[in-house]
């Protein structure tokens, strides 16, 4: 197989050396571009503020170390949780020590194994809406591709969740009210960089304050009517029934319904923003690659041909895993991850102190230069080769790694791909002229102004 001479849009990164105002200013607006070029080659490299250190790594024994080997040392960074803390208050993505274990205990049953399984109907179910809807949109005017797969990861989470469509009112209400918090979220605020107290008050925006109390009332509803449906015996057998009768294995205790709107603020704004955004990146690849896109086309032919969607297809469509797992190579949905230092350490023989910010960036990691062959292109064949097996085992970790690994990689995992071959069965994708994307980082990582595709029927 080839490899298209076609590198897909990367950011432009900063002066290696800039002022702090400088950096801070290019951070709000980007992450991504806030950073130096030498960090796609560096294994570790340490950031100096008035108010904190901050070492990113990229030395995949110094990953290990943080994400698998002692991550109780290295807790979720009290700074990741300023900007998010207004809708997701309390919940797994954000917590730490026993209260996340405890979490943990409930949430992950709902995901194991053969559950999986159960949500595969409304995975198709959904699939098959999004097809319609496209369809009704196709004409010579290009489609905003990143809105298409914001619709349909939305219904996906309604429909395995709650069981309703995103057509129910209030499905429809928090996924409209969702565009907007994303919208109105910064990546960092001013409690995020400084070191206040507790007392302090923080100085979110407005709108967004605003926009995550109507989305908790929205949830609130949604999880209030299920419980009352779990008492009376007539609760559908989805994820939120799982979730909300599984009692933790040590104490006996389930989540009270101000817990449970917690977590249905992370299933949405994880399962809904992360899927949205890789899918999205995979068409645009697949767009302007279309080898690969006639590769997926026939395979999914062949597999959605052979009978009666079931399960037992997703282990079939194995190129189009292979994009999907590119295009998350490539675009991971959450680019850093941001942890903190409990006690002393050193880091390749340097002294890192308690308080110390540790940055994991699946964003580099991905595109290391020491590390993977043509880490800038696109190549699904990879993960067939031994260096991509191996980057695959130390230096790939969409979902993180160890302990805290995403609950729902295995869910995205079939989400992504079976999209990606339902849509590209039905239709062909090709790029705009003049209007490749250019990927920023806010709570995920997205086209700046939205990627269009030109669109049509097969």
């Amino acid at each position: 197989m080839s490899q298209s001479p076609y590198l897909p849009p990367k950011p432009t990164p900063r002066p290696d050396r800039v002022s702090l105002w400088r950096y801070l200013r290019l951070f709000k607006s980007d992450i991504l571009s806030a950073q130096p070029a030498r960090l796609y080659r560096a294994w570790m490299a340490e950031f100096r503020t008035p108010f904190f250190r901050s070492y990113m790594c990229n030395d995949p024994q110094l990953v290990d170390l943080v994400l698998k080997e002692r991550p109780m040392d290295f807790p979720k960074s009290d700074r990741v949780r300023e900007g998010l803390k207004p809708l997701l208050r309390e919940s797994v993505f954000i917590t730490n020590g026993e209260q996340w274990l405890r979490q943990r205990r409930i949430i992950d049953p709902a995901f194991e194994g053969g559950k999986l399984r159960e949500t595969f109907p409304a995975m198709w179910a959904a699939g098959q809406a999004c097809v319609g809807r496209m369809k009704a949109k196709i004409g010579a005017e290009p489609i905003e591709i990143e809105s298409e797969t914001s619709h349909v990861a939305a219904d996906i989470i309604f429909r395995t969740l709650f069981s309703i469509p995103i057509e129910d009112e209030t499905a429809s209400a928090v996924f409209s009210e969702f565009k907007s918090h994303q919208r109105a979220s910064p990546v960092v605020n001013l409690g995020a960089l400084l070191p206040l107290p507790r007392w302090f008050p923080r100085f979110h925006a407005r709108q967004t304050k605003e926009t995550a109390k109507r989305i908790r009332a929205l949830i609130e509803k949604l999880t209030a009517a299920r419980a009352r449906q779990i008492s009376a015996g007539t609760a559908p057998d989805d994820l939120a029934t799982k979730i909300m009768t599984t009692p933790d294995p040590q104490t006996g205790a389930r989540f009270s319904t101000e817990e449970m709107i917690d977590q249905v603020a992370i299933f949405f704004l994880a399962g809904h923003e992360t899927s949205a955004s890789a899918l999205a990146w995979a068409l645009y690849l697949l767009a302007t690659n279309p080898e690969w896109q006639d590769r997926i086309a026939a395979e999914a032919k062949t597999v959605f041909e052979a009978g009666n969607p079931d399960f037992s297809m997703l282990g079939k469509l194995k190129l189009s895993r292979a994009v999907f797992r590119e295009a998350m190579r490539l675009y991971p949905p959450v680019p850093m991850f941001v942890r903190e230092a409990r006690c002393p350490e050193s880091f390749r023989g340097r002294a890192v102190k308690p308080g110390s910010q540790v940055v994991i960036s699946p964003w580099h990691l991905h595109r290391h230069e020491r590390l993977w062959d043509n880490p800038d292109g696109f190549d699904p064949a990879r993960w067939e080769t031994e260096n991509g097996k191996a980057c695959l085992r130390a230096a790939y970790i969409p979902f993180s790694t160890g302990p805290r690994v995403c609950p729902g990689a295995g869910f995205a995992m079939a989400e992504g791909p079976l999209l990606l071959s339902m849509l590209v069965g039905a239709f062909r994708f090709g790029p705009v002229e003049r209007r490749a994307p250019v990927p920023v980082a806010h709570l995920t990582v997205r086209g700046k102004d939205g990627i269009w595709l030109n669109i049509s029927e097969r």
